[in-house]
């Protein structure tokens, strides 16, 4: 049978050995008896898997353990001698020859870990005592033990002893002590000791003489246990006389939790409990301490547990014997366990640990500092804590009493899963509040972490924490993972526990200033007063209110007390059949057939559509096959998996079972369709697999000149600036003029001077009478010095949305203008004594007064600025796209920055080099038509958090209620934007705010996307696969593997009635169209066109019309086609393919569109040989794609364009009866890639990569 696939590794036996025993018990036997010394424990047995093989089925002693190659002697051979025996009266049946262990279990420590106190036999009877152990190998991996030390009689034949009815007499009784140890590569703890308990009644009853061979029955019992897959899915198997349940890993990143999570929290106060989180954080030197060797690991295992997802790097021994104290004089970080009798010792003979009394619930240090855990988070754990209910005889009092122990124990259980789930919610939540700002300062594109920018951030009084944390191991362990982006339970928690404000700035950049709300909090509130340095604005100019929203929400300004009401969820236990004789192999085989039936039955009991149940018991299946060596059918459940949850799909163990293949069972493999597939994917992901790029940098300064290439990425690192084109400008702006490098010193006073001045930000003070005027989330970016203005002296400040003047003496408050209210801006010069002073004027057209200050050397600089947020104002406003004003808003700072660093005369002309917005308008002075003013209402970028805008291949929206609890956000609607390369971004369609900015689904391009039921997406990929999100985890579980090309587009079927499914049909570029059941993604049929490129599927009244780029077909479900459109000859000249159709089954028509001609044909679904109309769309070179909405016909076209800022992708708005163009619609500047409708009142337009941005339009 297979290794490693079972609960059991390994059951050792541990104890004295005969001779010693023997030679220490006649020497008890002497008048003056010696003292009971310490004996060296030994290994006495091993038991391990595989216990029976096929192929020892003919041959004598069936059953009996198999010592094949992979197994060595572990302890020399012994000769004869006179044996020794407890519980035994014979002379040497108990003694062997050698002990064999698997070559990959180290044994060699382990007499000494399952009595780390010492053998030493006893006068009494002592109590049985289980203890519990972890091994950790060179590469990290963890192996865990549970130990039961149990104590038998010793007796022994003396020679000139008399004996009388063969009993001896006048001699001390003594015990020994015997250990049995049970190895398992999965902690469970509770399960082992259950099953331990359940053999100690054999083993005290049972002769020595019987003694190995009742383990050895034991643990191949165990063996024939296989491990739950994670998920909801638990094992249950009986060992008489107790019902153990193995549970499952709640996902496939959590580890099993199978001990009383809630131990350390009766044991230590809070404030203990995390200054241990804290020492564990930082990476300490860490004892724990207790007079139970039982608690010690346990605890440990408790606190590995409360920091997932963060792992612990360095050494773990929870359990110290005391022949292993030097340990403790490791100089690296460790987290170890000893004895409460050598604290004293400990404490006395080393340096810097921190030690934990268990006992006492008490922490201390005399050299290592002991960080203090931050403020705000630790006061929201206290919180949590508080409401814990830790105490089950006070939760159970109203329970009556159980007359059966596994009911009682089941009841115990059910209240300890519901506790442990309630722990690991608030020590994630404590992890996530302590961490979450960490994204901020993250650069994806080249895996950098801001280490100096995020601990400026941080409170004063928590920095002592952040600087040891991240130095740690850990920590940069935690960085890799949020670099790869990976969805874990760390990145769950924090988007479930996001405020409002957090929501809406996901995924956006922007310079960090306060906002006015943060700011009147901070000088008003005197427990504030050391907010952090927190805060930016989005301006997103959908509405005024709208224009700015916080980047943070400070920790110190206590963290939101968000519900953690996440339910866990329901689970389904599965029973195996009862044990058959476990050392034969046929009773063996056919178990492993029983199970199999039985976990067939449970899957035909399922309800329909259970995929997450259903893939537990394929998984479950598979591995039970797999034990049974059934190959074929181990590989034909695992593949079952793609349909019901991939991320189950066990890829190391499916690489095994192909390999070893006899090959016959090969080509048996290659004659089943789903096999068949299996083995090709695996070969195409063994040839595209690459190796994965881990690494994690932080930000250095340069220390060489830069160009371009190098200045792009170093920018970029810095977090400054993430887009492209911008950093291209900037360059030009700091080269000006000169070789086309950045010196290192320049960069230096250039990043300086950008620190230093939104640092600058953080310490502005604006009087309450000044904070009153503007909005809630306005910031200010720019301050002048102290100036004379025709409304007196003050500085001007500059805010996100208007120019104000801070009056000097008494502090007031006198609005300049908005930027959407100027109408000019000069530079003029004011005549003082004998010097011309310059001076900035600027008109608004709210006020007849022109505005004028005295600006000296500050004009030039400040005359930019102001032009440059105007521009970008009126760019913003006419394109309903808010992304303009924080591009703007940008460009200022950046000018601001570069003016600063290269002081010199000529330093403004190189800032005006950023001046984007207000050159585009001196060059481009093109308004946007009305017709397009009116019916566009705002823009979104997919793309905000990339390094250049990509294309939007497709687009779904999927409706919802716009009233929601800020707990049930999956009710919400949203829009699914595919952009290049796998990518799929999620907007909130409520907001427009990014609610997931990358669910990653393969790599190549995707063609379509259809939503069923609100809880899936399906996505047709250019690698033939569908993938299926679920839109409750926003992740990707399901894969559908059957086409052999590119999926191309989606037709949805409802059901007929209520008793039937809904069905799904897909197309794939090479003419094979699929039908599925949505439902069980069971395929109901399929069937192939000939056709150069199947693109589209459309199904109407029963019939399917089919789009390929030579002809448009009408297809009967069955697959027979009925009738056949071909391109019209006026445009099969110009080697144009179809590019969209759509029917118009009501009016008897179908319109076409192509792929390189502007024209529209209409064709009547009753005579498809010539089109009935024909419509020019002007300026168009081609069309991509069209939809219907209401009685319009909406088209995304592209045209040619002589200047690249201008507009190439329009949408033509038609009457469906008329034929005509109502609108004309001036809607990206690159071509229109995909359109789509919601719920008929708005319209999505998506573009290609030169413009990548989504355009909302209202719907007439």
């Amino acid at each position: 049978m297979a290794e490693h696939l079972g609960l059991l590794e390994a059951c050792v036996v541990v104890g004295a050995s005969n001779d010693k025993l023997k030679e220490l018990y006649e020497s008890l036997q002497q008048e003056n008896p010696v003292p009971l010394p310490l004996l060296d424990p030994e290994v006495l047995h091993v038991h391990a898997p595989p216990f029976v093989t096929k192929e020892n089925i003919t041959q004598p002693g069936i059953g009996h353990f198999s010592r094949g190659q992979r197994r060595r002697s572990f302890i020399k051979k012994k000769n004869n001698r006179p044996g020794v025996a407890p519980g035994n009266t014979k002379s040497s049946e108990g003694s062997t020859g050698d002990v064999s262990v698997p070559k990959d279990l180290d044994l060699v420590a382990l007499p000494q870990l399952c009595f780390p106190g010492g053998l030493q036999v006893s006068k009494e009877l002592k109590d049985d005592h289980f203890h519990f152990l972890v091994f950790t190998d060179v590469f990290g991996n963890q192996t865990h033990g549970v130990v039961v030390q149990y104590y038998r009689l010793i007796q022994v034949y003396l020679e000139g002893v008399q004996h009388q009815n063969g009993h001896v007499h006048k001699h001390l009784q003594f015990y020994a002590p015997y250990g049995v140890c049970i190895i398992s590569k999965h902690p469970y703890y509770t399960a082992l000791k259950d099953c331990l308990s359940c053999l100690l009644g054999q083993l005290k009853t049972c002769r020595m003489a019987d003694l190995d061979e009742r383990v050895k029955e034991f643990s191949a019992k165990l063996a024939l246990v296989p491990i739950p897959p994670p998920g909801p899915l638990h094992v249950m198997f009986t060992l008489r006389p107790l019902t153990i349940v193995l549970p499952s890993r709640d996902d496939r990143d959590r580890p099993v939790i199978d001990l009383d999570l809630h131990l350390p929290f009766l044991c230590f106060t809070p404030r203990v409990l995390l200054q241990i989180i804290t020492s564990i954080l930082t990476e300490q030197r860490l004892v724990f301490f207790s007079s139970n060797w039982a608690r010690l690991t346990l605890m440990a295992e408790c606190f590995m547990l409360y920091i997932h997802p963060l792992r612990w790097q360095h050494p773990l021994v929870p359990t110290l014997s005391r022949q292993m104290l030097d340990f403790l004089m490791a100089p690296t970080a460790f987290l170890m366990g000893c004895h409460l009798s050598h604290y004293k010792e400990v404490a006395t003979e080393t340096d810097d640990l921190i030690l934990i009394n268990v006992d006492e619930g008490t922490i201390s240090s005399d050299h290592a500092d002991i960080p203090e855990a931050p403020r705000a988070a630790a006061e929201c754990f206290k919180r949590r804590r508080n409401g814990l209910h830790l105490h089950y005889d006070v939760e159970a009092v109203h329970q009556g009493a159980c007359m059966d122990i596994n009911d009682l124990r089941m009841r115990r259980r059910r209240w300890q899963e519901n506790l442990n789930w309630e722990i690991q919610k608030v020590t994630l939540e404590f992890i996530v509040n302590i961490l979450r700002d960490v994204s901020d300062h993250l650069n994806y594109e080249h895996r950098v972490f801001n280490t100096e920018e995020f601990l400026k951030t941080r409170e004063p009084v928590d920095q002592p924490f952040y600087k040891k944390v991240l130095e740690s191991h850990i920590f940069h362990s935690f960085l890799k993972d949020r670099l790869s982006r990976k969805t874990d339970a760390f990145t769950r928690m924090e988007l479930s526990t996001r405020t409002e404000a957090q929501k809406m700035k996901a995924g956006v950049e922007n310079p960090r200033r306060p906002t006015m709300q943060e700011m009147a909090r901070k000088y008003n509130c005197p427990e504030n007063r050391l907010s952090k340095r927190l805060g930016t604005s989005l301006p997103n100019l959908g509405e005024e209110k709208h224009l700015s929203i916080p980047r943070h929400a400070s920790l110190t300004k206590a963290i939101p007390d968000v519900s953690l009401d996440i339910p866990a969820k329901q689970i389904k236990i599965f029973k195996l059949p009862d044990f058959p004789p476990p050392l034969v192999y046929q009773y063996v085989h056919h178990y492993y057939g029983e199970v199999t039936h039985q976990l067939g039955k449970a899957m035909a009991s399922l309800p329909t559509g259970d995929s997450s149940l259903l893939a537990r018991y394929y998984y479950l299946r598979g591995l039970v096959n797999t034990l049974n060596l059934k190959r074929l059918e181990a590989l034909s459940d695992f593949q079952n998996l793609y349909k019901t949850d991939v991320e189950l799909f066990p890829g190391g163990l499916v690489w095994t079972l192909v390999d070893s293949m006899q090959k016959e069972e090969r080509a048996q493999a290659e004659r089943r369709p789903e096999l068949k597939r299996l083995l090709c994917k695996l070969k195409s992901d063994e040839k595209s697999e690459l190796v994965t790029d881990d690494h994690v940098k932080k930000f250095q300064l340069p220390k060489s000149s830069m160009h371009l290439e190098e200045f792009v990425t170093c920018i970029q690192e810095s977090g400054i600036v993430r887009d492209m084109a911008t950093i291209h400008r900037l360059f030009e702006a700091l080269t000006d003029g000169q070789q086309k490098v950045v010196d290192p010193e320049l960069f230096r006073v250039f990043y300086t001077f950008w620190r230093e001045t939104e640092a600058e930000a953080q310490d502005v003070h604006l009087p309450s009478e000044v904070i009153e005027h503007l909005d809630n989330n306005e910031c200010v970016y720019k301050l002048s010095s102290s100036v004379k203005t025709n409304h007196g002296v003050g500085k001007i400040a500059m805010t996100q949305k208007r120019l104000f003047l801070l009056t000097e003496g008494r502090p007031g408050y006198v609005e300049i203008t908005k930027f959407r209210d100027i109408e000019e801006v000069k530079i003029s010069a004011t005549s003082f004594l004998l010097l011309r002073i310059p001076s900035l004027k600027i008109k608004s057209s709210l006020r007849k007064e022109v505005f004028e200050a005295n600006l000296k050397s500050e004009c030039d600089l400040w005359s930019l600025m102001i032009k440059e947020m105007w521009a970008g104002r009126r760019m913003a406003d006419d394109h309903k796209d808010p992304q303009h004003m924080q591009q703007a808003l940008t460009n200022v700072l950046l000018m601001d920055a570069v003016v600063g660093c290269l002081q010199s005369p000529k330093a403004t002309i190189a800032a005006s080099k950023l001046a984007y917005y207000d050159k585009m308008k001196k060059e481009v002075p093109m308004m946007v038509p009305k017709t397009t003013v009116e019916a566009l209402k705002h823009r979104i970028n997919p793309s905000l958090c990339m390094t250049t805008p990509q294309t939007v291949d497709a687009l779904l929206y999927t409706p919802g209620q716009l009233l929601l609890s800020d707990s049930d956000l999956n009710g919400t609607p949203k829009l699914w934007c595919a952009l290049r390369h796998g990518t799929v971004v999620v907007f909130d369609a409520a907001s427009w705010s990014m609610q997931q900015n990358c669910i990653q689904v393969g790599t190549k391009q995707l063609n379509c996307m259809l939503g069923l039921d609100q809880e899936q997406v399906w996505i047709g990929s250019q690698d033939s696969v569908i993938y299926i999100i679920n839109t409750c985890s926003m992740s990707c579980h399901k894969q559908l593997t059957e086409h052999r090309a590119e999926v191309m587009d989606f037709a949805l079927e409802e059901k007929s009635s209520k008793y039937s499914h809904t069905q799904v049909y897909s197309c794939s570029a090479d003419g094979f169209v699929i039908v599925w059941d949505a439902l069980t993604l069971k395929v109901k049929k399929q069937f192939h066109l000939d056709c150069e490129g199947l693109k589209f599927l459309k199904l109407y009244n029963g019939t399917l019309w089919c789009g390929a780029r030579d002809c448009i077909m009408e297809v009967r479900k069955s697959g027979v086609l009925h009738r056949k459109l071909s391109l019209p000859e006026a445009v099969m000249s110009t080697n144009t393919t179809f590019s969209s159709f759509l029917l118009l089954v009501e009016r008897g028509e179908i319109w076409t569109s192509f792929s390189d001609s502007g024209e529209l044909c209409v064709w009547a679904l009753t005579d498809l040989t010539a089109p009935s109309n024909r419509i020019i769309l002007p300026e168009c070179t081609g069309v991509t794609c069209m939809i219907r909405v209401k009685d319009q016909i909406w088209v995304g076209c592209h045209g040619s364009s002589p200047m690249p800022s201008s507009v190439s992708g329009k949408i033509f708005v038609l009457d469906s009866e008329s034929c005509s163009v109502r609108k004309e619609l001036q809607a990206h500047t690159d071509s229109v890639q995909a359109l789509c409708s919601a719920e008929d009142r708005y319209v999505f337009s998506g573009s290609a990569k030169h413009d990548g941005k989504i355009a909302i339009w209202k719907v007439e």
